[in-house]
């Protein structure tokens, strides 16, 4: 036998990937006339490791993968790694800081060359751990985010979008980082509560509120509703002089209808310079803005005596002062509000109003279908049209909401490793300055008095360059490098391009929808005219085993799969991820789900070694044909199940697909089938029902499925990877039905004994012909002693089938059982009673604590089903 006893997963997975890349199953062919599928993979970032949402997302996308080429499509999974610009940038700056130097002074060319040596080490790294996953990825396309063609496509998208007007240079507030010295998007902000204090100070004739006193030395607005009748006295644009912190000043009503009247007293100061909110308030009615906080979190000469503190340890000090000047009326020391934190290092967030580059979401200057659109319409139209679908539909809801609160996005970024911004700056001896946007600095014309250009220092923001990921990926690398060829006809000559994209689908975490999927909406339809993608399918995120997130924070809530996969197999993982799961849904880590799993894979191996036993020296595999009613029922049974497999997969619901997938194989094939062909085995149809199940079982397991196949060397150099999977055998469904029969006698029979504790029983009838023929059959499988021919009889009749027959099981044995059951079902019903009076006292309800109501709740849901059970055992015991 070929197969050994056991099936030992790292002797095989290394030995098979090798197999699948040198066979060229996964590589893509833009010239053949198939069907085209293509998913451009996220990009994991090359200095990270594999985690267990990264093991998520490449089995979901190599299930698609793997089953479109059995559909018989040309198949593109383009692969790649993120730079990861702000992570790296920062841990390049901390390896200088310990070395106790920093970029400046080592110069931005060394600072690069470092950072490209140490992620050019790193990055293999995350590749080998994506095969180790199966990942059928088409490797000789592998992309990276800082690509010279990738780099191209994102230089000349913002030089065409500049000369659209979609980008300008402007004063606005932007999300400062004072630890990484950098903006970040206000995606990349994360709100975390924490309780503080909250102070009500006088102000004037006014109390305002604040939980950030230190921002409010420059505060010389008071700004109010214009329809609060409490101030209906004060008029828009009034002026009064009160204390304040550092003295006298001399304050302005502002009436604006964004104050809410109902929060506090109604009235605030605002900090343009350092809040969003007020920002936008300062905007509408022109008014001063003056920093008060410096770019490192230190109070400027504006705060006077407490100019050059940082801002937390000047906080109780500013309080101090107010309160000795009797402006202090009260303090609440239980405060709970929402800080902003950049996700990338937990750094405290500063708005500050800086010179930065934005995209300007709102300017109506997009071809969309025949029409001009802002990109914040462009980006509502695609989903509303249903160019592109949701999956969960769900999440429309959520992206309609983010997309009609969208801002200007702030692009340019503090840090020095990434896409550098292509503007170049001159100025003369009076500091006029101009500007100028292309590859390479104009050449000079000669001006007097001008310096030489120098480059913006800034670069993109990371999820500008990963925005034009489905497309740049695919412009020819080559052609790329040709300056003289357009963008758009750079499009147009690369095959790539032009035979995958739009690509099939997006497949990805929920969390990161307006991070990346929405950005590469918008620029993919500005650039290219086409939508990125036809179809989003969004995953949930996987919690540590209580719930929640997986963090650094509780080391021993992270699982690692490469910890996993050398004890259970890389398609044990696979599968647990993927088992009942819906989509869009988090799921909880679950050992228990790889135990069930790896279970499963040692299911079909024994499957195989079974039919490999039976088939003996037989290696040439025959057409089959079917010639029992076990026959014609298992291939109808495979026809439903490939059929509703084939479907689910079509429209994203994974585990759905794996579950008919895993019954089928389990239920259908091992526990009948094969049971049943024990008594007279059908070896070609068993042969064709392997390979079959190897085949549908190939997307979800594919180191499992190929070992198999390749070990038995059924077809030589063949591989199981590249095969199609083809339509299965035709069946009779009338003798597929006679089938059922035989399983409704074979499964009462079992229930019964099972039940009653019985052994040694015999099963008579008067002389059924369906008894007769089937009789080594269901004597084996229902476990009897005998099935015997009799005239007449009594015992415990069998009531699931048309036919008469009798076990000789005493009625009176029967009818104790029975009352046993009637007991049972009455306690039963009487804890029914007790847990819906609990449920229906209101007090209980709202009093009680929740996790306890929840209890009650399953309870009752457990002892209804209970119920339920025991009143068709009881049924059926009624004799």
């Amino acid at each position: 036998m070929k197969l050994p006893k056991v099936y030992e997963p790292d002797q095989y997975e290394k030995d098979i990937y090798a197999l699948w890349e040198q066979s060229g199953a996964f590589v893509a062919d833009p010239t053949s006339d198939k069907e085209r599928f293509s998913i451009s993979m996220p990009p994991p970032n090359e200095t990270g490791t594999l985690s267990l949402g990264h093991a998520l997302f490449i089995t979901l996308q190599d299930i698609m993968c793997r089953n479109a080429r059995q559909q018989g499509k040309d198949v593109l999974w383009l692969p790649g790694t993120d730079h990861a610009a702000l992570a790296v940038n920062a841990l390049i700056e901390k390896q200088l800081a310990d070395e106790g130097t920093n970029k400046h002074k080592v110069g931005r060319e060394i600072f690069l060359q470092r950072t490209r040596d140490f992620v050019g080490n790193s990055r293999e790294t995350m590749l080998g751990q994506m095969r180790a996953m199966g990942a059928s990825a088409d490797w000789t396309r592998l992309r990276y985010t800082l690509d010279d063609a990738l780099n191209r496509c994102v230089n000349e998208t913002f030089m065409k979008m500049y000369s659209d007007g979609l980008i300008y240079r402007g004063h606005r507030i932007v999300n400062w980082d004072p630890n990484l010295q950098t903006n970040v998007s206000d995606d990349e902000v994360v709100y975390e509560e924490q309780q503080g204090r909250f102070f009500t100070f006088k102000y004037g004739p006014f109390e305002i509120g604040t939980a950030r006193p230190e921002t409010k030395f420059g505060d010389k607005y008071v700004v109010m509703h214009p329809d609060d009748k409490r101030y209906k006295k004060y008029k828009h644009g009034d002026t009064f002089e009160c204390e304040w912190i550092n003295g006298k000043i001399t304050a302005t009503i502002i009436k604006d209808e964004s104050v809410d009247p109902s929060f506090g007293t109604g009235v605030m100061t605002i900090t343009p310079w350092h809040s969003q909110v007020d920002f936008e308030i300062a905007e509408r009615h022109d008014l001063d803005r003056e920093q008060i906080i410096d770019f490192h979190g230190n109070l400027l000469p504006i705060a006077g005596e407490f100019a050059g503190m940082d801002i937390l340890d000047a906080r109780s000090k500013i309080v101090e002062k107010l309160a000795d000047k009797g402006l202090l009326v009260k303090t609440d020391d239980s405060y709970l509000h929402n800080v902003a934190l950049n996700e990338r290092g937990k750094g405290l967030i500063e708005p500050q109003i800086r010179l930065q580059w934005f995209v300007d979401v709102n300017k109506p200057a997009v071809d969309w279908k025949g029409q001009k659109m802002s990109l914040k319409q462009v980006l509502q139209s695609v989903i509303r049209d249903e160019d592109i679908r949701l999956t969960p539909q769900r999440f429309e809801k959520t992206y309609y909401h983010w997309i009609d609160n969208l801002r200007d996005w702030c692009i340019s970024r503090q840090i020095w490793w990434g896409h550098r911004i292509p503007v170049w700056y001159r100025k003369d001896a009076d500091g006029r300055q101009e500007t100028y946007v292309g590859l390479n600095a104009p050449e000079d014309d000669g001006a007097e008095g001008f310096r030489e250009w120098e480059q913006d220092p800034d670069t993109l923001d990371t999820w500008f360059s990963s925005a034009l990921w489905t497309w740049s990926t695919l412009v020819d690398q080559n052609l790329a490098q040709d300056q003289s060829v357009s963008l758009e006809e750079l499009l147009q000559r690369s095959p790539d391009f032009q035979a995958y994209h739009p690509t099939s689908v997006m497949e990805s975490g929920w969390d990161i929808l307006f991070f990346w999927i929405a950005r590469m909406i918008l620029t993919t339809t500005y650039v290219t005219g086409q939508v990125p993608f036809k179809d989003v399918y969004l995953h949930g995120m996987v919690r540590a085993a209580d719930g929640k997130k997986m963090s650094k924070s509780r080391p021993e809530s992270i699982i690692d799969p490469l910890t996993v996969i050398p004890k259970y197999g890389t398609d044990a993982l696979r599968m647990a991820l993927i088992m009942g799961v819906s989509p869009g849904n988090d799921q909880n880590w679950g050992w228990n789900k790889i135990e069930t799993n790896r279970n499963f894979c040692n299911k079909i191996w024994n499957i195989a070694r079974y039919i490999e036993g039976v088939l003996g020296d037989e290696t040439t595999v025959t057409t089959p044909e079917a010639k029992t009613s076990a026959d014609h029922w298992i291939l109808t049974r495979l026809q439903q199940s490939q059929e509703k497999i084939t479907a689910d997969l079509a429209d994203y619901r994974f585990s759905e697909a794996y579950d008919t997938l895993y019954h089928f194989i389990w239920d259908d094939l091992a526990d009948w089938y094969i049971e049943t062909s024990k008594v007279d085995p059908n070896k070609q149809l068993l042969a064709y029902l392997l390979e079959m199940i190897l085949l549908l079982a190939h997307p979800f397991a594919p180191f499992l499925t190929e070992t198999i196949w390749q070990t038995l060397g059924w077809e030589k150099d063949s591989v199981l990877a590249k095969k199609q999977l083809p339509k299965p055998m035709k069946s009779d469904a009338k003798q597929a039905t006679d089938y059922n029969e035989l399983q409704d006698i074979v499964s009462e029979i079992r229930f019964i004994i099972k039940s009653l504790g019985a052994s040694g029983v015999t099963l008579y009838h008067p002389g059924v012909d369906f008894l007769i023929n089937n009789t080594d059959t269901i004597k084996r499988l229902a476990r009897l002693k005998d099935i015997k021919q009799v005239q007449d009889g009594s015992g415990l009749n069998l009531t699931s089938t048309k036919y008469p027959c009798w076990l000789d099981i005493d009625t009176d044995k029967a009818k104790a059982y029975a009352k046993k059951l009637d007991e049972k079902l009455e306690r039963q019903k009487n804890l029914i009673k007790q847990l819906e009076a609990r449920l229906a006292n209101d007090s209980y309800v709202k009093n009680a604590p929740v996790e306890l109501v929840d209890q009650t709740r399953d309870q009752l849901d457990e002892a209804g089903e209970y119920a339920r059970k025991l009143a068709e055992e009881q049924q059926r015991f009624k004799v």
